[in-house]
């Protein structure tokens, strides 16, 4: 009888799954929908300004239903990225490059959304011009997170590389000390660099291997962008609250000169002196209760805020001094905060 029951599981088991796997497969499609894809377009406009080129790049990204898409762009120089921007509620973004003599060859590559696929914009060949005059070029390098744009929860912090390479630096009569700052940043966010000045030789420095020009082993420096998370604890201040012995003495005072004002009422000048002494005193307390530090002791710090979400084009600047004529060089980068 036992063996009869187990023969009659086994068909029931076998029946089930071949009727499983006589359902039909619905394809994937028809749970999600499919991204769409994109075009990027690129234009550029150049100019030269004191013997450095300048090359002013604007990027659409649109989405194949001609709607705009959101996100960050990156910026190519071949293979060598130049430089990051976020794209606006329009689907473009724009962006001043400071190009290097020479011919370059520049795209613009979409990252992407959650509803939008990757794409590529055709290059764009631009000619820079050539120059004998010191410079420098900015290039920044992903430390942590790895990649570039750079993607942070709030309250987290990124590391980038700020590589500073020179150009012409021979022509140099002195040292030049590129001091790097940024901007852009969102609300509640911070930037720092170490060290936040660097210097350019008019020699390869020491420390590069012997015959290698300065380019070859040029300055860097470390940006740490920090963001910050939402804090709702409040300090908890001993002693909260006025002193009983201070109620002891103000309230005795403060009454025993109303008393004094009311019962002098027809011998003036003490009657005006009770009443400045009243005006001061009640001055005092009411100065007491409403400065910041009875605000601090009886109310605590406010709530630290939370850097808002979104994505954000950080600008990464290196300004000169120790020479005849300050220059000024940036480049950017894409941050998006969770």
């Amino acid at each position: 009888m036992r063996g009869m029951i187990c023969r009659g599981l086994r068909l029931e088991l076998v029946a089930g799954l071949g009727m499983a796997l006589a359902l039909p497969v619905l394809p994937v499609a028809a749970w999600g929908a499919e991204s769409l894809s994109t075009e990027t377009a690129l234009t550029v406009a150049i100019r030269d300004q004191g013997g450095r080129t300048k090359a002013s790049v604007t990027v659409t990204v649109t989405g194949d239903d001609g709607q705009p898409a959101s996100g960050s762009v990156a910026i190519k120089d071949g293979n060598r990225q130049v430089g990051g921007v976020a794209l606006d509620s329009k689907g473009q973004a724009t962006t001043v490059l400071s190009l290097a003599g020479g011919t370059h060859a520049l795209t613009a590559v979409y990252s992407g959304d959650t509803t939008h696929q990757t794409s590529i914009s055709q290059k764009a060949e631009v000619q820079a011009q050539t120059s004998s005059t010191p410079n420098f070029a900015l290039t920044l390098t992903a430390v942590s997170p790895a990649s570039l744009p750079m993607t942070l929860t709030a309250g987290n912090a990124g590391t980038v590389k700020v590589t500073v390479t020179p150009q012409n630096n021979a022509s140099l009569t002195a040292p030049m000390f590129v001091t790097l700052s940024c901007s852009g940043l969102p609300n509640e966010s911070s930037c720092s660099f170490s060290p936040t000045t660097v210097e350019i030789l008019s020699t390869t420095p020491t420390s590069c291997a012997t015959g290698a020009a300065a380019s070859a082993c040029p300055p860097t420096t470390s940006m740490v962008l920090q963001t910050y998370a939402a804090g709702t604890a409040k300090a908890t201040i001993p002693g909260k609250g006025a002193s009983p012995i201070a109620w002891a003495f103000l309230l005795p005072g403060a009454l025993g000169l109303g008393g004094l004002a009311w019962g002098t009422r027809r011998r003036r000048w003490l009657n005006r002196i009770a009443l400045v002494m009243l005006v001061g005193l009640v001055t005092m307390m009411g100065t007491t209760a409403c400065s910041p530090q009875y605000g601090y002791y009886n109310h605590g710090p406010d709530p630290n805020l939370q850097t808002p979400a979104g994505t954000y084009t950080v600008t990464v600047t290196g300004q000169t001094s120790g020479v005849v004529s300050a220059i000024e060089n940036s480049t950017t980068m894409a941050l998006t905060v969770q």
